[in-house]
């Protein structure tokens, strides 16, 4: 619990994940049940993230939640929180131990949440902030176990950000969704050498929403359905095989042949859908012709709902792939908002092969992408200790001057 306020509050932080395997559809939309396994990976909580402080008091006049300066609906918080309290009951029911979580299931909670990156723009915001929302409730009313289908039932993704390093979301098959359930594959020390890079196309929010395209996808797509019976499978184990065997060849050719399918379901949906723009598509030329020169696989392009690319690599990579990226994508001169490359450090290049810099494919597109960050895989949510980076004041509301009661 957070020293220095009244009432039990938590404050923690989780990560976003990127899915190689897409989860699009639901069999079931109130208990968010996937219409296909998927699996990602977790990224640093300490480049891309989202924190919540979460606090429980008998003053507390109704739950509440404030996202980014905003106070929003119930969405489907009171979803998570009705399950939280549910199994809080249940564990003083079986433990009977007296740690005031019998009271708290009596009061209301404040929740205040906000991400270090944008929101709805396609970098799997509603999966760290679910996944953080989830994990930060079950620290503060004490429940223990996996809670990933907890972090379900805000948003499908973030089920796998409970998790850190690789994460497999089982797609399940009992109609109470018991079994759809996310769970670690391997830790995030099991391919130090893996790298992402993240190109921000665009931080505005996509005017399709997931939940809007994937539902119109399920009911229109006949590509839909041959994906999740016919490729999903296959090329889930083979994805799973190749990241044990740290493969990178196999991994890379796998993770873009199925973001491909997935945007192509995207477009067989009707009306069509296309969360890609020039600049993406660009990007993935620029990859084919990155890894064409090598005569193999270096860098892997994927892409969730949204215009902004995720590029998996290993470590001896990095800089080069970075440094072509700013040749065909240089950032705006007067460009003002900090660095263009953020996170883990890049180092210039000064000789580059002539080649490399030559793709007739490829355009050249000044200030396209906003801006780079370089990172690697995480280990997953975490419970922050400093009382100073709670959201919440003393009085339990948000810190935030936009987020008044």
């Amino acid at each position: 619990m957070m020293e220095g306020v009244a009432f039990p509050s938590v404050t923690c932080k989780a990560p976003v994940n990127i899915a190689v395997i897409k989860y699009w559809g639901k069999r079931d939309t109130e208990l968010v049940l996937p219409l296909n396994s998927s699996i990602s990976f977790t990224l640093r909580t300490d480049h891309l993230c989202a924190t919540t402080t979460a606090a429980a008091s008998p003053t507390f006049k109704e739950d509440q939640l404030w996202l980014n300066g905003e106070k929003i609906g119930k969405t489907r918080l009171h979803a998570c929180l009705k399950e939280i309290r549910r199994r809080a009951r249940k564990r003083k029911s079986d433990n009977d131990k007296d740690d005031n979580v019998s009271e708290m299931l009596n009061w209301n909670v404040h929740i205040c949440s906000k991400n270090n990156f944008p929101t709805a723009a396609g970098l799997a915001s509603s999966a760290a902030g679910y996944a953080c929302l989830a994990y930060s409730l079950a620290k503060l009313f004490k429940i223990e176990g996996n809670i990933s289908d907890i972090a379900r039932l805000g948003s499908g993704s973030a089920s796998r950000s409970v998790f850190g390093g690789a994460v497999v979301w089982d797609m399940g098959s009992d109609s109470n969704g018991s079994d759809s359930i996310a769970r670690q594959i391997y830790p995030h020390t099991h391919w130090p050498e893996l790298r992402v890079v993240i190109l921000v196309v665009s931080d505005q929010q996509k005017s399709i929403s997931s939940f809007s395209g994937m539902q119109c996808s399920v009911e229109t797509s006949e590509l839909l359905q041959y994906r999740i019976k016919q490729c999903v499978p296959a090329r889930l184990d083979a994805l799973i095989k190749a990241i044990g065997e740290k493969d990178f060849e196999t991994f890379a050719i796998n993770t873009m042949k199925e973001n491909n399918q997935f945007h192509a379901v995207c477009l067989d949906t009707y009306p069509p859908i296309s969360y890609l723009n020039d600049t993406s598509h660009a990007i993935q030329q620029l990859a084919h012709s990155f890894n064409e020169h090598f005569k193999c696989a270096k860098v892997a392009y994927t892409f969730d709902a949204g215009p902004n690319a995720t590029l998996y690599m290993l470590e001896d990579t990095v800089d080069l792939f970075i440094n072509v990226v700013q040749h065909y994508f240089p950032p705006e001169v007067n460009m003002n908002e900090g660095p263009f490359v953020k996170g883990l450090p890049v180092n210039d290049i000064d000789s580059i092969d002539e080649c490399l810099l030559e793709f007739h494919s490829v355009p050249r597109k000044p200030g396209a992408i906003k801006y780079i960050i370089s990172t690697s895989i995480g280990s997953g949510p975490e419970v922050v200790t400093d009382p100073n980076e709670s959201l919440l004041g003393e009085d339990g509301f948000p810190k935030d001057l936009k987020c008044s009661s």
